[in-house]
């Protein structure tokens, strides 16, 4: 996997905290769930916007905020992803650069999947399906055997406009785009 960071990270040794309890302090950080939500739902699509006007053929697969305020782009390109590639990008995301620690990256093996023609291009591959709430399996073929899971692996079967199909360990599932909360390709 290649990426271009543009993060600066300080990397703090934690000194001896107090002499009397010798041990050393903690650093918490809240991160709250609805603000990452509320940013993502709007980072994307400006990222999207940005790079369609200087590199119309870079796709973006993911754009995800990961704790600490750093941006995670996922990007491809019809001719593979390069680190010069992940450098341009990087410059050309400058206004984002000064709000989050942006990284740029290739999809690797494990390309995140996101939209249904991301889904559509590998039906046939294994890929892992989480979703946002448990959802009811059977493991067996006996209602009894039945149980809840919010994490799927297995052959992607069919991709529609609205759902995904899944072989999975507990049989074929179907689940909704809106239920995704995060889907990847799996190296088989």
């Amino acid at each position: 996997m290649l990426f271009s960071t543009d993060s600066f990270r300080v990397v703090a040794h934690a000194m001896a905290g107090s002499a009397e309890s010798g041990r050393t302090p903690a650093f918490f950080c809240v991160y709250s769930a609805e603000r990452v939500f509320k940013e993502m739902s709007t980072l994307q699509p400006e990222i999207e916007q940005r790079l369609a006007v200087e590199e119309p053929e870079v796709e973006v697969l993911l754009a995800e905020l990961l704790p600490g305020d750093t941006l995670r782009v996922f990007i491809d390109h019809p001719e593979g992803v390069t680190l010069a590639l992940c450098e341009r990008v990087t410059g050309l995301l400058s206004e984002f650069r000064e709000r989050y620690s942006l990284e740029v990256s290739s999809p690797g093996t494990e390309r995140p999947l996101t939209k249904p023609t991301h889904f559509r291009r590998y039906v046939g591959r294994r890929a892992r399906v989480r979703t946002s709430e448990p959802r009811l399996v059977s493991a067996a073929a006996s209602a009894a055997a039945e149980r809840r899971a919010k994490s799927f692996t297995g052959e992607l079967v069919g991709a529609t406009d609205s759902e995904i199909t899944l072989a999975a360990d507990g049989g074929v599932i179907a689940i909704p785009y809106s239920e995704i909360r995060r889907s990847n390709l799996v190296e088989e």
